[in-house]
């Protein structure tokens, strides 16, 4: 069964994680993509573990469904080819700084002109639009303005930023569904437009969803941060020979909760009657919880409460989610013979569609591997292309 997104076709201008994780789910959901790179090569061909150069572990794991064609936009030959390809693309994508794509005359009236109708995404650090518009921006640099940094400082005492790239991560996913509701809309009204996604503004939305807290009100009530969140005491729980994470928050999973370890007593607790009074008093509300279960085993939790709706389960280091018998039940990972790279382990699709599945249908390619034939089907001649493979203007993959 085809992909929910099939017959779209996407032009992807993205390096790094943000743009190709974003259009990757695309991808995945039935999409057609042509990632257009620089000759040197999206970054990420270099980082992590790798068996050939320019295909390395992180490029491989953000970049499968998609066909590569390499173009030097710096020459016009490139340029052109690229304006020949846009004509047939429903949306384009690209996470270079704005005053890049205007150098480069591909700036939303320049697509325009070519496909009146185009979905036309920016996604970079800053709006355009306002005071840090042209400055440059990474994961860490953002975690920093945003807030999150901040948070960790708040609980551990320095400023920190998470082990995840979750700015790139947050944003690429509200690309994803900032061009679906932008497709969505041209689908009703044959109308394109310009849609920019930008990380800071992205993970601040991202971060006070929660914590705006007592600065909701005006004035406020209070200050920013959500109280339960900073808690010194947020953390899996110690047992007797690890680690488990338990969450007995609201009132019914409190009352099982203390019951299953035989303290009734913390029931009608004044501290803990509620689910408001354990939020107000929650340092108590979790060393009390961490007391009763440092007294068995994480197995014997775990048995304890498998009968309950009380929100437990274990702490998984990265190397056991390959393990995970859940994982294994909804076959979650999928093993995809690449054609230079030998067998790969990917991340399966998370959302299941009863009726359009995505799908792992293309390996990721190496650098220029459909150079020639997107630009065929282009209509560039082949002196054309060969005048541009000559020029350095586009590159091919070697067959080796």
């Amino acid at each position: 069964m085809s992909g929910a997104l099939s017959g779209v076709k996407i032009l992807e201008l993205t390096s790094v994680v943000l743009g190709p994780w974003a259009v990757q789910i695309l991808a995945d959901m039935g999409a057609e993509v042509i990632k257009v790179e620089a000759p040197f090569g999206d970054s990420n061909r270099q980082l992590g573990a790798y068996r050939n150069k320019g295909m390395a572990a992180l490029y491989l794991s953000n970049n499968r469904n998609k066909r590569s064609l390499v173009l030097d936009l710096k020459q016009d030959s490139a340029r052109e080819a690229l304006l020949a390809i846009v004509k047939e693309c429903d949306v384009f994508v690209h996470n270079n700084r704005p005053q890049v794509m205007t150098k480069l005359n591909l700036e939303y009236e320049d697509i325009k002109a070519v496909k009146p109708d185009i979905v036309y995404c920016g996604t970079y650090g800053y709006s355009k639009h306002g005071p840090y518009g042209q400055k440059g921006a990474l994961d860490d640099s953002i975690q920093a303005v945003s807030g999150i940094a901040n948070l960790n400082e708040l609980v551990l005492g320095e400023p920190r930023y998470l082990p995840t790239v979750v700015a790139d991560k947050t944003t690429a996913i509200t690309v994803v569904y900032a061009i679906l509701a932008a497709l969505f809309h041209r689908e009703r009204t044959g109308v394109g437009q310009e849609i920019e996604v930008p990380m800071f503004e992205t993970m601040v939305s991202f971060v006070m969803a929660e914590h705006l807290w007592g600065e909701t009100f005006e004035p406020p009530l209070g200050e920013a941060g959500y109280t339960r969140l900073m808690s010194h005491h947020r953390k899996p729980y110690k047992t007797k020979d690890g680690y488990i994470a338990v969450l007995p928050y609201m009132n019914d999973h409190w009352r099982v909760f203390c019951e299953k370890a035989g303290r009734e007593d913390l029931i009608e607790d004044e501290r803990f009657k509620d689910l408001s009074s354990r939020v107000t008093n929650i340092d108590e509300t979790y060393s009390e919880t961490g007391k009763i279960l440092a007294t068995k085993t994480t197995q014997e939790w775990l048995d304890l409460f498998s009968d309950t709706r009380v929100p437990v389960i274990v702490v998984n280091t990265l190397e056991d989610l390959f393990t995970d018998p859940h994982l294994e039940a909804v076959n979650f990972w999928t093993l995809f013979e690449h054609p230079s790279e030998g067998m790969l382990k990917l991340p399966g699709f998370p959302a299941r569609f009863s009726e359009t599945p995505a799908s792992i249908r293309r390996h990721p390619p190496k650098l220029g591997e459909h150079s020639i034939e997107i630009l065929k089907e282009a209509g560039l001649e082949e002196e054309a292309i060969q005048t541009m493979l000559d020029s350095g203007a586009t590159l091919a993959a070697d067959d080796d």
